[in-house]
């Protein structure tokens, strides 16, 4: 994809990070002669280099060289503490490790932990023009990089995706209608596979021009999509409300914009219509996962407010319900995939591997019902669904009421147990600031949306919640908190 971009366009601007800009011509030269440079670092077909560097143009030409040469990138999280990035480098086994500067510190503290470990680099090599040996051929079916996600187990998970499904990722987000004439800008971190695979990759094949920031910032997202004309822009949810925020205090001039794509949670129905009205375009929620994205989406022609959209073209999807059998339309059940875009399985976890794929079907683990024309309606995850009374209550539909008062800008829902109701629904919320409500005014308000048995039972005040390497809230770091607290896990109020 890169060298039929450069022999395409090869003096258009590929990336664009801070003052640096890169061309196609010349990023594809330099990612070869990195590409030369990693085999001769006695590396071979296979071995695993990890990447522990944020949004950059190193990063960027390490996962490129490392696709030429034939080798597995793994890229590493810039918010992991050191016992979690041991775990990765001993984990994948990696062989060599490119650390940022301000990084490094914390790889160097755990190096003598990770014997496969060689080399800890905190730069690129300095290389003078492309070699001219020809590098090995990259086998389709191999594995070009393993990501590591957590999820309801205590270690992550190392995602395998092969250079077929990379691929296939950048086909499906063709649909979505990215050509040469976009500008797309990267709010969340390459190492996760958003922006891998919904950014970088589709721009490479469609010759487009990708903006990066190093870390995350509203005011900063505002800015380059002024300065760069920013066409496209790629968010999780709790970052679009933060760009929201900030565009209605202080407004840029983001006529450029036309398409944005948000997923890694649920999107409110309320900050999908403020988006609306300060940016003159709709947010298309991209509804996918590590293993597989994406795999819904909202048509540009035809949104539901609520709904995660209908499968994305060339993917096979079905739900089972929990006794499993196929759910009829309306019918809750677990998302099940056949994609192009589907990995391959877990590194070096063939337990994981057997749960997650089962008759060649990519079980999400996602509850979600399907309306008559095809249209998704995400239901929480499995493992989440909060069961009161014999009912199954999703805690994305409370957060979703409660995020209609004007003075919630967070919420997190999860359930507690209880003698008598098996679980109880406890809210958090974080407030704007300025803003105030109150408990009994917040739960009227979801009384007054939905079902009286989904209103929360109590209603506690965060100044912020907690959220994970990707921004979501955490319900499971809320929930080891309401334990904890005698206030919090006490009976239910009247």
């Amino acid at each position: 994809m890169l060298r039929q971009a450069a022999a395409k366009t090869p003096h258009k601007t590929a990336i664009i990070c801070g003052e640096q800009q890169v061309t196609y011509e010349s990023f594809d030269r330099s990612t070869d002669a990195l590409a030369h440079w990693l085999i001769a670092q006695s590396l071979t077909a296979g071995d695993r280099v990890a990447i522990h560097w944020t949004n950059s143009i190193e990063t960027a030409s390490l996962y490129f060289a490392c696709f030429k040469a034939g080798l597995i990138a793994v890229p590493m999280n810039n918010r992991l503490k050191p016992p979690e990035i041991a775990y990765i480098l001993q984990h994948s086994q990696s062989k060599l490790c490119f650390s940022q500067p301000d990084l490094a510190p914390l790889c160097e503290e755990i190096r003598a932990e990770c014997p496969d470990l060689r080399h800890l680099h905190t730069s690129l090599p300095r290389l003078d023009g492309a070699a001219t040996a020809p590098l090995p051929e990259a086998g389709p079916e191999n594995v070009a990089a393993v990501l590591y996600t957590s999820g309801t187990t205590a270690r992550p998970k190392g995602v395998m995706h092969t250079h077929v499904s990379l691929t296939g990722s950048t086909e499906l987000m063709a649909a979505l209608g990215i050509d040469d004439t976009h500008v797309l800008l990267a709010t969340t971190q390459m190492l996760h596979i958003s922006a891998l695979a919904c950014v970088l990759l589709p721009s490479v094949a469609r010759c487009a021009t990708v903006v990066l920031m190093p870390m995350f910032d509203p005011a900063q997202s505002l800015d380059l999509v002024q300065r760069w004309r920013v066409t496209t822009l790629l968010c999780l949810p709790a970052m679009l409300r933060f760009v929201v925020e900030e565009q209605g205090r202080n407004p840029r001039d983001v006529a450029s914009v036309r398409l944005c794509l948000a997923g890694g949670d649920t999107v409110p129905v309320n900050l999908q219509d403020r988006f609306r009205a300060l940016f003159g375009c709709s947010v298309r929620e991209l509804y996918g996962m590590t293993e597989s994205v994406p795999i819904t989406t909202i048509p540009e022609d035809g949104p539901r407010s609520g709904s995660v959209g209908p499968a994305v073209s060339l993917i096979e999807t079905r739900v089972i319900t929990l006794d499993g059998k196929l759910a009829a339309d309306g019918e809750p059940g677990e998302l099940q995939v056949q994609s192009p875009a589907n990995c391959v399985g877990y590194w070096a976890n063939p337990e994981a591997t057997a749960e997650t794929f089962q008759d060649g079907w990519l079980r999400t683990g996602d509850l979600v019902h399907r309306d008559s024309d095809g249209y998704f309606w995400f239901d929480g995850r499995a493992k989440q669904i909060i069961i009161r009374c014999g009912s199954n209550i999703s805690p994305q539909e409370v957060e979703e009421a409660l995020y209609h008062h004007p003075a919630v800008l967070e919420a997190g829902v999860i359930g507690m147990p209880d003698a008598a109701l098996g679980e109880r629904v406890v809210a958090f919320v974080a407030l704007r600031e300025g803003l105030s409500a109150t408990e009994e005014e917040l739960r009227d308000l979801v009384r007054g949306r939905i079902a009286d048995y989904k209103t929360p039972e109590r209603v506690f005040f965060l100044d912020v919640l907690p959220k994970g390497l990707t921004g979501k809230v955490q319900r499971r770091a809320l929930k080891d908190m309401a334990l904890a607290s005698p206030e919090m896990s006490m009976g239910a109020s009247a």
